[in-house]
């Protein structure tokens, strides 16, 4: 009976590490994909070039979902955040919002960002 108690105190012990171990991997790739979506917002206000603003949804979705399932969920919080804010608050468009919707789930679902990188947009972004 001691030895049944032992194994599942030590069970429960590994299963609750393993846990706390997830949980600061999503946290920290939660994290990591925020600063990616960040830096694709940044370069997209740096480059003030016209037409590249799906190009720069995709992209920071797609660098955010690589991270992880963290990174993922990140990703679509913020991008929905956004588009919401935008959509309602802003008086933006339903139709922009559609489309800048469709940007971010295509960079997130691992879609190539390049689909929207217009011409000409300079190298380093």
């Amino acid at each position: 009976m001691k030895s049944l108690i032992c194994v599942i105190i030590l069970v429960l012990a590994v299963a609750d590490a393993q846990w706390f171990q997830n949980s600061g991997r999503f946290i920290k790739e939660a994290a990591q994909g925020s600063m990616d979506m960040w830096r694709a917002y940044q370069n997209m206000r740096e480059s003030n070039y016209k037409g590249a603003d799906k190009y720069f949804h995709a992209r920071g979705n797609y660098d955010a979902a690589q991270r992880g399932p963290g990174g993922r969920w990140a990703s679509e919080v913020i991008s929905n955040g956004r588009e919401y804010w935008q959509g309602s608050v802003s008086g933006r468009g339903a139709e922009d919002t559609r489309a800048d919707q469709e940007a971010n789930n295509w960079g997130r679902n691992g879609g190539d960002p390049n689909r929207y990188r217009p011409k000409g947009l300079p190298d380093q972004y």
